[in-house]
């Protein structure tokens, strides 16, 4: 008997890419591939993609997964769903895609969301959805189209996140994981579902909004068209699945309190299980649903860590790889000789929400050279990441019994070494090295009864195996880090004027 039967999907609808992933009953990855596009910026703060890249690329992902495994659909139970959060899709009665989808990055709604605080409160509407109203989440995004396309705004019947239409484009039915509903910042997080008193306070339509579901439920099942589309089969179910930083933390085994998973990717993100809504009072951290099944979790967001890095490489030395810039930057001293980087690139949310904010190199001398800058760099986007585990633990999260890290720039000693220093404490990797389209896999088998539950599964098939320990650099980057929580509050004005 094959033990390894049957087998499942898990599609992340990243940024920059849909990835699709096919692992066995026991976790192992049997396949994966991965199609890219790219997203416009067409005026300042805005950050647009037309959804149907993201189908297309999911269609090019499966068939490329199917023909290089040789699996056959048969043996393919399910499918779960992951991607980027807080994106705006809207559609008309007819399925149609009215504009391009506004991006989780997209920074254009400052005014939207001053107006949201205005209406329901602020204090209000962190208590109800456990977060502020940042430019990042879906609903300003809704009141911009209203306010500046009020004849697309007309003709609004459904919105969705960008993972939900793939969703609809799998199955025909719109649907929504609660994880990523409760993104859109119009859910009340306690009840795990829409706050139609927010939606009828904002003037928005309760039918616009689809069914939610748990990560692990299904929601609807392959259409014919869509498997004539994909080479699968008509019929496999398509579970909830989560917004990408949940399904990552699934991905990473983060599903039970005491575990913290930092994702070192494009963005930043410092995660934490609750067994109940846990709300910073300011709303500076983000409260939402986990794509557990009754779980929550408390999440810090820089906006550019990897990110910056990227960016440094493009800008200044694109001829060199990744690593080796990293192993230039190991080269010059801890706290790069007095150089400061402030990685608010794209603007920040956590500890500051503001789409304003603005990066830059600080206390720069003649004698400064590219190692330091380099250096600096990783060393700037370690201290974002201590701004959000310092929150956490300031807001009163209990015991953390250990940090495990994943996405691209945890690929790096250096760097790891770096972070475990900045934050104290010890990180862990795990084995499990493709995060949400992972963990979108892991929750699609345990709806299909693979494992008995989200908890186990996770406990069966990812385990820690590296762990970067603390030096004593550490007391070192106190020290620094004091210096780097001065800078955003003095320099605050002058990147308003600049903006």
């Amino acid at each position: 008997m094959d033990n390894t039967k049957p087998y499942f999907f898990g599609i992340d609808t990243s940024t920059t890419a849909t990835k699709a992933i096919l692992i066995d009953r026991n976790g192992k990855i049997m396949g994966m591939a991965a199609s890219e596009y790219s997203y416009e910026t067409p005026y300042p703060l805005w950050s647009e993609q037309d959804p149907q890249l993201w189908w297309r690329a999911a269609v090019e992902s499966i068939r490329k997964v199917v023909q290089d495994t040789g699996i056959s659909p048969a043996e393919i139970q399910g499918i779960g769903l992951t991607g980027q959060m807080h994106g705006l899709v809207i559609l008309d009665e007819d399925g149609r895609v009215l504009r391009p989808a506004i991006l989780w990055n997209d920074q254009r709604t400052q005014k939207q969301c001053d107006q949201i605080r205005q209406v329901i409160g602020k204090a209000e509407f962190i208590r109800i959805t456990g977060n502020d109203a940042l430019t990042g989440f879906t609903a300003p995004k809704i009141l911009w189209v209203k306010e500046e396309e009020p004849h697309i705004y007309q003709k609004i019947r459904h919105v969705l996140l960008p993972k939900d239409y793939l969703r609809f484009k799998l199955t025909g039915d719109y649907a929504m994981d609660r994880a990523g509903g409760s993104g859109t910042v119009l859910f009340n997080l306690e009840r795990r579902d829409w706050s139609f008193e927010l939606i009828d306070k904002l003037g928005m339509q309760a039918n616009w909004f689809p069914l939610t579901f748990e990560g692990t439920e299904p929601t609807g099942s392959l259409s014919k068209a869509a498997a004539d589309e994909t080479g699968l089969r008509e019929g496999i179910p398509v579970f909830g699945g989560g917004g990408d930083q949940s399904a990552a933390a699934v991905g990473t085994g983060a599903v039970e309190e005491g575990i913290l998973s930092i994702s070192l990717g494009t963005s930043g993100v410092v995660f934490a299980t609750t067994n109940s809504p846990f709300i910073e009072k300011d709303g500076r951290l983000h409260a939402f649903c986990h794509a557990v099944p009754g779980r929550w979790h408390l999440m810090g967001v820089m906006l550019s860590a990897a990110g910056s890095l990227r960016w440094f490489r493009e800008t200044f030395t694109p001829n060199l790889s990744y690593d080796e810039i990293v192993a230039n930057a190991a080269q010059t001293p801890k706290g790069s000789q007095g150089l400061l980087f402030m990685p608010y690139l794209t603007g920040e949310r956590t500890p500051y929400p503001d789409p304003l904010a603005r990066g830059g190199f600080v206390g720069a001398t003649i004698r400064h050279n590219f190692n330091d800058f380099a250096r600096s760099v990783l060393e700037g986007v370690a201290f974002g990441l201590r701004d959000s585990y310092e929150l956490m633990r300031s807001a009163g999260l209990g015991q953390i019994d250990h940090v495990r890290i994943t996405g691209g720039g945890a690929k790096n000693s250096t760097w790891l070494q770096i972070i475990a220093d900045v934050l104290d404490t010890s990180i862990f990797t795990v084995d499990s090295k493709e995060g949400a389209a992972f963990g979108a896999a892991v929750l699609a088998a345990t709806g299909a009864g693979a494992f008995p539950s989200v908890e186990e599964a996770c406990r069966s098939v990812i385990h820690r195996t590296n762990e970067v320990r603390p030096t004593d650099d550490a007391a070192k980057y106190d020290e620094l880090y004091a210096r780097y929580r001065e800078l955003y509050p003095a320099l605050k004005d002058t990147f308003h004027k600049l903006s």
